[in-house]
């Protein structure tokens, strides 16, 4: 993945102000999180996932989950997190936790020099103004399906074709995310 240009344009936002805060959008298996860590660990940045914030099971209903983008608690997200960074406040966020399927107890993060926030939903319509910069990662539906294979295994793989890939699709489409973020990697 060509990264130069990106770290460029970080590199260029830094210069010009205090913290910088990041959205690295696109599909599932697309290197969202590969590049976030690489970001990461060059920059001495916090990165942070929208994976954080699946929705509670009192908040997945038929409408919300219809909705394009719906199956985030993008409302959780601004509050916790991106009206508190844009603000160069410290966060207090609760992670949602797949494994009860509840969100855990705060944690508080320091505003670092850079913050990345990483995953599909990141730059929905609500949220994109938060953002200095916005990074799409586009990817090929035949290398999508063997990265999930590869990292899902084929029964919750079947989960990511059925369910999670065509909401996503829908979310892109409807909001014409690819075309709205700042840059195509």
């Amino acid at each position: 993945m060509q990264t130069k240009e990106l770290i460029e344009q970080i590199n260029d936002l830094l210069k010009e102000k205090k913290r910088v805060i990041v959205a690295i959008e696109g599909g599932s298996a697309s290197g969202k999180t590969s590049l976030g860590k690489e970001l990461e660990q060059l920059f001495d940045a916090t990165i942070l996932h929208m994976d954080d914030f699946f929705l509670r099971p009192e908040q997945r209903t038929k409408e919300r989950l219809e909705e394009p983008g719906g199956n985030v608690d993008r409302e959780r997200f601004k509050e916790e997190v991106a009206i508190p960074l844009q603000k160069g406040e410290s966060i207090k966020y609760r992670r949602f936790d797949c494994s009860t399927f509840s969100v855990l107890p705060a944690i508080e993060i320091k505003p670092a020099k850079l913050t990345i926030i990483e995953g599909a939903y990141s730059t929905h319509p609500e949220l994109g103004k938060y953002y200095d910069l916005s990074v799409f990662l586009d990817i090929d539906s035949k290398l999508q399906k063997e990265r999930i294979l590869r990292r899902n295994g084929q029964e919750k793989a079947e989960r990511f074709f059925e369910k999670w890939i065509p909401m996503e699709q829908k979310y892109f489409e409807v909001f014409n995310v690819k075309e709205q973020c700042d840059m195509i990697l």
